[in-house]
C-alpha cells in the first residue's frame, strides 16, 4: 500500500508540475503579446531574452508618422541671376533698370511621413522571421530659400531717364529661388530624397525587429 500510495502521489506531483508549466507558458505568452511598451514591455523583453517588436500595421504606421516631415537631402547652389526691366521703345542705356545678383541658396527635400496610410503597410510571418512591405508617400520639396548673408547685388545699372525700381531686387530674389528649385529638380533631388528616406525607414524597422524589410 505504501508503494502504491507513493506512485499515486508522485504521478500527481508530475502532472501538477506539467500543468503549472503549461499555464505559465500561456500566461507568459499573453503577457508578452500585450506588453508592447513601458515597464511591462521592458520586463517582457528581459524574460524572453529578446526585444519586443511591433506586431501590427497600425503600430508601425503610428511610429513612422511620428517622424513627420523627414528631411533627407539638402541641395546647395551658388549662381548669378540677372533681373531687369526694359522700355519697349527706348534702349536700356537711358531707360532700362538691370542688375546682377550673386546668390547662394538651398533646396530641402524629403518625405512627409505623416501622410503614410495603414493600407501602405503589409506584415507577414515566416519561418525566417517577420517581414514587412511598406510603400512610402512620394518625396517632395519642402523649402527653397536664399542665404541672405551670402547673397548680394553684384552690379546694378539704371538709365538716366528712369528711377530705380525698389521692387526689382525682391523680384530678382524670387527669380533666383525659382531657378534654384528648378536646378535641384533637374539634378534629381526627389530621387535622392526617396532613396535616403528608404534607408532611414529601413534602419528603423530593422531596429523594431523585422527580419526582412521592403520599402517601395
Amino acid at each position: 500500500m505504501q508503494y502504491s500510495y507513493g506512485r499515486q502521489r508522485s504521478s500527481g506531483t508530475f502532472f501538477g508540475v506539467v500543468l503549472s508549466l503549461v499555464l505559465g507558458a500561456v500566461a507568459l505568452g499573453v503577457f508578452v503579446h500585450h506588453a508592447r511598451s513601458g515597464f511591462a514591455g521592458k520586463l517582457a523583453a528581459m524574460i524572453t531574452g529578446r526585444p519586443l517588436t511591433i506586431i501590427s500595421a497600425p503600430d508601425v504606421v503610428e511610429k513612422i508618422q511620428r517622424l513627420s516631415r523627414l528631411e533627407t537631402v539638402v541641395y546647395s547652389l551658388d549662381t548669378v541671376v540677372e533681373g531687369g526691366e526694359s522700355n519697349a521703345v527706348l534702349p536700356d542705356a537711358p531707360a532700362g533698370d538691370r542688375l546682377l545678383m550673386v546668390v547662394h541658396g538651398q533646396t530641402i527635400a524629403g518625405v512627409d511621413l505623416s501622410r503614410l496610410q495603414p493600407d501602405s503597410v503589409e506584415i507577414t510571418e515566416g519561418a525566417q522571421g517577420r517581414s514587412i512591405r511598406l510603400t512610402l508617400p512620394p518625396s517632395q520639396v519642402f523649402l527653397t530659400s536664399l542665404d541672405e548673408a551670402k547673397s548680394r547685388v553684384y552690379v546694378r545699372e539704371t538709365g538716366l531717364c528712369v528711377k530705380a525700381d525698389p521692387n526689382l531686387e525682391t523680384a530678382t530674389r524670387q527669380k533666383a529661388q525659382g531657378q534654384l528649385q528648378a536646378a535641384a529638380l533637374s539634378d534629381g533631388i526627389l530621387d535622392v530624397a526617396t532613396k535616403n528616406a528608404r534607408a532611414t525607414v529601413t534602419a528603423m524597422l530593422e531596429g523594431l525587429g523585422f527580419a526582412h524589410v521592403e520599402i517601395r
